[in-house]
């Protein structure tokens, strides 16, 4: 009896099997949307199975450690050590290949820091003007992210992880959620170009509702985008399937709808009305305030330092961060992506440059953001001129992200960018929190080390000085000299000093 079941059973199957290519043969084969199906019905469906599934090989099998784009197995798997607080050493020289032209090229000082000598990262006010200035804690920070962009359970675990390590996270633009207050970290509020959050009904800026998000204590400072490195001159990208009740109301937009912002602040034209903007927002919330950027022309930093100088110093955004045009978390058109707006590290300091020549360095604290997800790219970040250093990509890895380039499909399979329900039960934002906290304070710590390595007692201490750029002829030059520093110019320099 069995015998019989399993033969019918197995010809059922073999005949099921048949009908099935038979279907495909027929639907391929008078179908005119694609070529190769049509003129090889069944198999050509291979090339579309083959080409889904190339990336996972490519990332499991084929590609060597330094090889993968945006991130390479060897800084992914870094992070993971470092989230983890496994031990982070390597054995039998490095793998990375140290010739290659913008390569950066630590000089170490043939007498170290001591140990004992090191001084403790030390906090730095930004916002001396303001009614409540920010004594930021940490150098190393967690980068705009939505909460609609990224899940419950990741904003959860960040907000706590964020708290536990001291840094700051940054709401990015999609408004304030209660996930972000509830890990008691200090919040730096985004106003993208749509205003989620802080809008009226009609789009406009809200000073009702701004003063209600500058009430709660942890919100520390605001932050104007003007473009992000995923998109620069285009606006943010929810897809509508992300954009459930909550998130809605959070950000006072229709649910189900494709969340998509205006390219720029309609009320922004040039250096002056952003400038308008800026001080009026800190006067509405008492706090401090700047701006996000990616940069490709530059002659309106110019600009914006000459209005800053004729209106007076207190007029100045309280920082600005200089985000690279190199790509981001977001979703985005492909040349958008690829070709528009210059990478951090040639933006950085050339930001640097521009606000000391017209004597605003010290009142405007530099930020850096863009695939500075390792100490000796966060050190760089430092010695080129940056103050602080956010990110984001790294922060995914720290909660779990494997670079399944995914964001954009609610599809995510770590739960980090999906609204699944059952996809985000794998994020546990009590261990992830603790992996978020190991990520920031181990690569603090080795920043620290490099530092120490150059011969500063602190990694704030790191000049251009202390690095040497590959050339493509194989040799380095002090970065010193690459980007020389500049002097104020003498209509720019304090009185007592010029007389």
């Amino acid at each position: 009896m069995n015998l019989y079941f399993f033969t019918s059973a197995f010809i059922f199957l073999i005949g099921l099997g048949a009908l099935a290519i038979i279907v495909m043969f027929v639907i391929d084969v008078t179908q005119t949307s694609d070529a190769v199906r049509r003129n090889y019905p069944v198999v050509g469906r291979f090339r579309h199975l083959f080409s889904t599934l190339g990336e996972f090989f490519r990332q499991y099998f084929f590609a060597m450690d330094r090889e993968e784009m945006p991130f390479n197995r060897a800084e992914r798997e870094w992070i993971g050590r470092a989230a983890k607080g496994e031990d982070n050493t390597v054995a039998f020289g490095s793998t990375k290949m140290l010739t290659a032209p913008g390569t950066a090229i630590f000089v170490n000082c043939p007498f170290p820091t001591l140990d004992e000598d090191a001084a403790e990262v030390q906090p730095l006010l930004v916002g001396p003007y303001c009614e409540i200035p920010y004594n930021a804690g940490s150098f190393f920070n967690i980068s705009a992210m939505s909460y609609g962009a990224l899940s419950t359970p990741a904003v959860r675990a960040l907000s706590k992880g964020a708290k536990l390590a001291g840094c700051w996270m940054n709401t990015g633009e999609g408004g304030l959620s209660p996930y972000h207050l509830e890990g008691g970290a200090d919040i730096i509020f985004q106003i993208g170009t749509a205003k989620y959050g802080v809008r009226d009904d009609d789009g406009s800026l809200s000073d009702t509702k701004l003063k209600e998000i500058a009430a709660h204590e942890q919100v520390r400072m605001f932050e104007l985008k003007m473009s992000q490195g995923a998109k620069p001159g285009k606006g943010g990208i929810l897809p509508g399937a992300k954009v459930n009740a909550e998130i809605a109301a959070i950000r006072g937009i229709p649910e189900g709808q494709d969340s998509i912002s205006p390219n720029r602040h309609p009320e922004v034209n040039d250096a002056a009305s952003m400038l308008d903007m800026i001080n009026h927002i800190r006067k509405v919330t008492g706090k401090p305030v700047g701006f996000k950027a990616v940069v490709g022309s530059y002659g309106w930093l110019s600009e914006l330092a000459k209005e800053i100088q004729r209106r007076g110093i207190d007029s100045a955004p309280d920082f600005i961060t200089v985000d690279s045009g190199d790509g981001g978390t977001g979703a985005a058109p492909m040349p958008l992506m690829d070709n528009v707006g210059l990478v951090v590290r040639e933006s950085l300091p050339l930001v640097v440059d521009i606000m000391t020549e017209y004597g605003l360095r010290d009142r405007i604290k530099i930020i850096a953001s863009g695939k500075l997800v390792t100490p000796s790219e966060v050190a760089w970040a430092l010695a080129a001129g940056a103050d602080f250093i956010n990110s984001a990509r790294g922060f995914m890895f720290s909660l779990g992200c494997i670079q399944a380039l995914k964001c954009n499909k609610n599809t995510c399979p770590t739960g980090i960018t999906t609204h699944n329900k059952r996809l985000q039960k794998g994020l546990n934002p009590a261990d992830k929190s603790v992996k978020v906290a190991n990520f920031c304070k181990n690569l603090i710590h080795e920043v620290e080390v490099i530092s120490h390595s150059c011969g500063v007692g602190r990694p704030r201490l790191l000049k251009r000085k202390h690095v040497r750029i590959m050339q493509s002829d194989g040799t380095s030059v002090p970065m010193d000299e690459r980007y020389p520093y500049k002097d104020i110019l003498p209509e720019y320099l304090p009185k007592t000093a010029a007389e």
